[in-house]
């Protein structure tokens, strides 16, 4: 374990350098890791795990589609593909990773093969820190860590078959055995984590509602909507509207902030941006700083999980979502957007 300075602040982190894949193989070579779920992280975590030489199998409810994409990516049923019941069973390592609404349906069926001195892991804090809404309480008698990565399913597997790795959160909510901290880091390493850094199950869930809700999602889709509005409003076209808006966020300016940082991206533009840039950061800042402030009190104060809870436990839920997704599609931003990607791709395509 290191100290990483940032600033004023020094952190633990752990990288490859301090906790080596051998000695998380090691750690865990007794363990017998169930994925339980095969929706948004469970492929990526599973294969990784595979692919790293653990002993790993997969728990997911039969016939349905999940179960379906699972044996197309070389899982055997029987082998190492069950059910659920059966994935638990099996296992003295368990990852659940079904979705937040999921995991509070099957906590009843997954909580009686959590035996003594099992482990079970989360890669979201949600349903243990609003235990009171969610009625998922671990038993005393285990070991319960988190290890989040910080981004999608798609992304864990797509740099890790890059040989780089995503970062994510670890966390010991239970130390039953005395060893639920190299277990958890030990588990970090094998999904492929490039560098693990230290939080609660408290804060990895306040920190994951707040970014969704605000720069990485809710607020990203708001500010682009409203500028996207006003450019159309005032004559510009639908091209030019959307490429200033969403195509060079995405396209060019997003991969320089993301190679060397945001004042590298401003130092990258022209002075004619950078001023403007200097000059209204502190305004956009000063005017959705109180929303995030509001934001964060109502994550915390569980009004965010209530309203989770209550919409994904109707039965017409994953219908009124795909209504809801399919009306932002038919928004003009976004039909515009679907064309300027395929000339885009036709371009490529071309020049290949």
């Amino acid at each position: 374990m290191a100290l990483m300075q940032f600033g004023s602040i020094k952190e633990n982190v752990i990288t490859c350098d301090e906790f080596p894949l051998s000695r998380a193989k090691e750690i865990l070579k007794d363990e017998t890791i169930a994925i339980i779920g095969y929706g948004v992280q469970g492929p990526a975590q599973a294969m990784n795990l595979k692919d790293n030489g653990f002993n790993v199998i997969v728990g997911q409810r039969q016939q349905s589609p999940s179960w379906s994409e699972a044996i197309k990516n070389g899982w055997v049923p029987n082998k190492n593909l069950f059910s659920i019941e059966a994935a638990c069973e099996r296992a003295t390592f368990i990852c659940y990773l079904l979705s937040d609404a999921a995991q509070i349906e099957c906590w009843p069926i997954v909580k009686k093969y959590l035996t003594a001195g099992k482990t079970l892991c989360f890669s979201h804090g949600f349903a243990v820190t609003y235990h009171e809404k969610t009625h998922v309480v671990p038993p005393a008698d285990i070991d319960v860590v988190l290890i989040a990565p910080k981004g999608s399913g798609r992304n864990v597997r797509k740099l890790f078959l890059q040989g780089k790795g995503i970062n994510s959160g670890y966390g010991v909510y239970q130390d039953y055995s005395g060893k639920a901290l190299d277990k958890a880091l030990a588990l970090g390493i094998g999904i492929g984590s490039g560098y693990l850094f230290e939080t609660t199950f408290n804060l990895e869930v306040y920190s994951d509602l707040v970014g969704e809700r605000g720069a990485l999602m809710g607020a990203l889709a708001g500010i682009i909507s409203a500028q996207y509005q006003v450019l159309r409003q005032h004559g510009h076209s639908p091209s030019e509207a959307f490429n200033e808006t969403v195509e060079e966020l995405t396209e060019s300016l997003m991969p320089l902030i993301s190679e060397n940082g945001m004042d590298w991206m401003f130092g990258n533009c022209s002075t004619t941006a950078q001023r403007g840039a200097l000059d209204w950061m502190p305004r956009f800042k000063e005017a959705v700083l109180p929303l995030f402030e509001s934001l964060y009190e109502n994550v915390a104060n569980g009004k965010e999980a209530e309203i989770v809870i209550a919409a994904n436990s109707q039965k017409d839920y994953r219908e009124r979502l795909q209504s809801e997704l399919e009306s932002m599609r038919q928004e003009e931003i976004w039909q515009v957007g679907e064309k300027v990607r395929k000339l885009r791709l036709d371009y490529e395509d071309m020049n290949d």
